[in-house]
């Protein structure tokens, strides 16, 4: 489990979120429609954008506080950030890009990473001939091996074809559960919160309209 105390607020040129939870949780959903906030919400947290006031603090270690004047860089704040656009390094083969983000610290053990992933057969295959899928999965272990306190993933399964979505939602749960590393997570996908999050966070218009359990927060059909 994970504190997640996130009060801020950002501007994007007419665009204003504001954004305040404080939530107790393994895996936490950001829901909502396209251009309501929640990427950016995410990139806050990993600190590729930078707030106009509030603070930011996962488990009483604060990120950002505009007041105390603090703003670690993105190195120093421990999150491991998986952006929608998955950036590769094509150059490199797959086990390359996993190790590529390693540092000095507490790291799970590549091994470890290979099977809870399923990569063992990908290791040594350029990053061009890998499905969506398989990306996806590669890009989570080079996250992951860099030691983060918080898993953050803007939709996940987005580039997923519906048979292999199954695959990345158990890599989920296995890194919320095995792994124990919290995930912050945007996703348009009802179903993907509710089997996954403990706590969903339904944002609109740049402000958060609902928090709470998924089944309270997930629009019924």
């Amino acid at each position: 489990m994970a504190v997640f105390d996130l009060d801020f607020s950002l501007r994007q040129g007419d665009f204003t979120l504001d954004f305040a939870v404080r939530v107790e949780g393994r895996a936490v959903a950001l829901f909502g429609p396209s251009g309501s906030g929640k990427t950016s919400a995410l990139e806050a947290v990993a600190g590729l954008r930078v707030p106009r006031h509030g603070h930011i603090a996962v488990n009483g270690r604060v990120l950002f506080d505009a007041n105390q004047h603090v703003d670690l860089p993105v190195r120093q704040r421990h999150t491991g950030y998986v952006p929608q656009d998955i950036l590769l390094f094509p150059h490199l083969d797959v086990r390359e890009n996993v190790t590529y983000g390693r540092r000095d610290g507490n790291r799970p053990d590549l091994r470890v990473l290979v099977d809870l992933l399923e990569l063992s057969t990908l290791m040594d295959r350029r990053v061009s001939s890998l499905s969506g899928g398989e990306r996806q999965r590669v890009a989570m272990a080079r996250a992951l091996y860099s030691g983060p306190d918080v898993l953050l993933l803007d939709e996940p399964l987005a580039a997923v074809d519906l048979p292999r979505r199954r695959r990345i939602v158990d890599a989920l749960l296995r890194i919320r559960d095995d792994l124990a590393v919290p995930l912050i997570y945007v996703t348009h996908l009802p179903e993907e919160a509710l089997n996954i999050a403990d706590w969903a966070v339904l944002v609109d218009n740049g402000r958060v309209v609902a928090s709470g359990p998924p089944r309270d927060v997930m629009p019924s059909d």
